[in-house]
């Protein structure tokens, strides 16, 4: 058929299946916008419009990660696009499959410094799997079909698709893209070698203190169940990075929970202690690892990734397998019970019990600075939301306290910034995630300073009937930068305090979402039950002191033995 650029991008984006856009329209993407009018109507196409570009990309990154396939953006060009950025870093950081659109000047102004021009395609090309720009209208149907190939195979991530104004008018006769190539780029079937699983599983034999450590490749590849399996085959504990919070439920018996900065005790120790690492979907990046020279100096690795470029960046490992972490899972458990292994309780899982034992009063314990201690914030919480709600944080203090002491207990149910770490995250990703599983609750753990980087987008969820929860952990300091200023610059506080604005119980009345100041863990848990369930957004303020610190941390620059337990 013969129809517009604007109309073959909307007709390719059915084509793979999209249901839902996240954006902002602008000057260079009004014609696509009048192609989708038509779908809106029709309700085949959803359109949610943000109200600040960087939101829209966080957005379609919650949609990735909660439901597993490619969410997709859309800005103008020049400032519109380049609002995009953080998003999409975001997104390549955390390896999160997001097909951004951006709108570009007419062809004949590109180069000339035109209104609203920026090379979104040189800026983004170092946080992207790949961008396109677009040249003529004949090439939309392969490059969408490519875009989406691109962003969801081998190791994930984002994807952007530049197209001149001109090129949305100019006519096409369009056929849906059939299989398309990309030289060089060849989507591995993730099957692990079967001269590397040998190795491995001679090395599991020598250990007597094997660890895994779970990254958010588990979560990713779906490996949950094979990361469990192989762990009780072992047996072996697990650790998790950040991004793997959720690979294996925290109530499970060899769960110790997440390594790290700001990892538990028995995580730390156990990776310290450990004589075999098993490292899966991970990258040994310095917030998980420490002093990097000095991590896993005593022990064997094996490091599972489905990036070959993964393997040996950051630390040198014994045996690399480049595969997809399921399927390398599940051929190293199938090989264990081949060969016969199964150890029964040793002088390792004593040990792992006793450090265990030794933190649990430690995490049990709650310091009162006479406000609601995060400690028991994150655990009312966890105990009044039902299992399967999906719990999205912000950057800070906020997040390590989530990460900390809110169980999880099913994959793709945490999603946070992790590799980026972008303040501002939490919110609009929890619109994103809400709209992926409308069926679920949705919450969002925040600062205050994180929350007030995006809140704006509260007229979205109102305008939208987006009904997501945040709770604003609110000490009315950038929390974390004032953890370090305390503890590393001898409480020279400076810059930190946010004064006693706004007041978040109207800032949320004033969008038309409901507000509600606690002050109590009475009051708390009611509001979260009530929440559950509501039909309109939610901010509940919890009140916190300043002078609440995430803790244990390890220093930056020092090993995972070095922590500090009280500051």
């Amino acid at each position: 058929m013969r129809v517009s650029g604007a109309k073959a991008l909307v007709e390719a984006l059915k084509d793979e299946k999209v249901e839902v856009i996240f954006g902002i329209p602008g000057g260079s993407t009004i014609p696509f916008y009048d192609a989708l009018y038509e779908c809106a109507e029709k309700g085949e196409l959803r359109h949610i419009l943000a109200r600040h570009e960087q939101c829209a990309a966080h957005m379609a990154d919650g949609y990735a990660r909660a439901k597993g396939i490619p969410g997709v953006c859309t800005a103008t060009s020049g400032p519109g696009a380049t609002n995009l950025v953080t998003g999409i870093a975001v997104a390549h950081m955390d390896s999160s499959p997001v097909v951004a659109i951006t709108g570009q000047v007419p062809r004949s102004m590109i180069g000339r410094d035109a209104f609203q021009e920026a090379d979104i395609v040189g800026i983004a090309t170092p946080i992207t799997k790949y961008a396109f720009q677009i040249s003529k209208a004949s090439e939309i149907p392969d490059t969408m079909k490519a875009a989406f190939m691109l962003a969801n195979t081998n190791r994930k991530g984002p994807v952007l698709v530049d197209i001149p104004k001109d090129v949305f008018y100019e006519e096409v006769d369009y056929m849906e893209a059939e299989r398309v190539r990309i030289g060089g780029y060849v989507i591995k079937s993730g099957d692990p070698h079967p001269y590397s699983i040998k190795r491995a599983v001679g090395l599991v034999l020598e250990s007597e203190r094997p660890l895994i450590i779970a990254g958010g490749g588990v979560i990713a590849s779906n490996a949950s169940a094979e990361l469990a399996r192989l762990a009780e085959i072992i047996p072996a504990p697990v650790a998790t990075t950040l991004m793997g919070k959720g690979s294996i439920p925290e109530v499970h018996p060899l769960s110790l929970g997440m390594i790290g900065m700001h990892g538990k005790g028995e995580a730390n120790m156990a990776a310290e202690e450990a004589d075999l690492l098993i490292a899966v979907g991970m990258r040994f990046n310095d917030r998980t690892v420490g002093r990097m020279e000095k991590f896993g100096e005593n022990a064997k690795i094996i490091h599972i990734d489905i990036d070959p470029a993964e393997i040996g960046k950051n630390l040198g490992v014994d045996v690399p397998i480049v595969a997809d972490a399921r399927k390398a899972l599940a051929a190293l458990a199938d090989r264990l019970i081949e060969v016969g292994i199964r150890k029964k309780e040793n002088e390792w899982s004593r040990r792992i019990a006793e450090l265990k034992e030794k933190y649990r009063e430690f995490y049990n314990s709650e310091e009162s600075r006479g406000s609601l201690s995060p400690k028991r914030v994150m655990k009312t919480l966890r105990s009044a939301i039902p299992e399967r709600s999906i719990v999205t944080t912000g950057v800070g203090q906020n997040q390590m306290w989530a990460a900390l002491h809110f169980q999880v207990l099913q994959p793709r149910t945490f999603i946070t910034s992790g590799g980026l770490g972008a303040m501002g995250f939490g919110f609009p990703a929890s619109l994103g995630v809400k709209v992926a599983c409308p069926d679920r609750p949705v919450f969002n753990i925040d600062g205050d300073g994180s929350f007030l980087m995006t809140e704006q987008d509260l007229a979205t969820a109102v305008v939208e009937n987006i009904p997501t929860v945040t709770i604003v952990m609110d000490n009315r300091v950038l929390g974390m930068v004032r953890q370090w200023q305390c503890m590393f610059c001898e409480k020279r506080y400076s810059e930190t305090d946010l004064g006693k604005v706004p007041d978040f119980v109207k800032l949320a009345e004033a969008y038309g979402a409901e507000g509600i100041r606690v002050e109590d863990y009475g009051g708390l848990e009611s509001a979260i039950r009530r929440s559950v369930d509501a039909e309109v957004p939610v901010v509940i303020d919890v009140p916190v002191s300043p002078d609440e610190k995430v803790l244990p941390m390890v220093p930056p620059g020092k090993t995972l033995r070095e922590v500090v337990w009280f500051g």
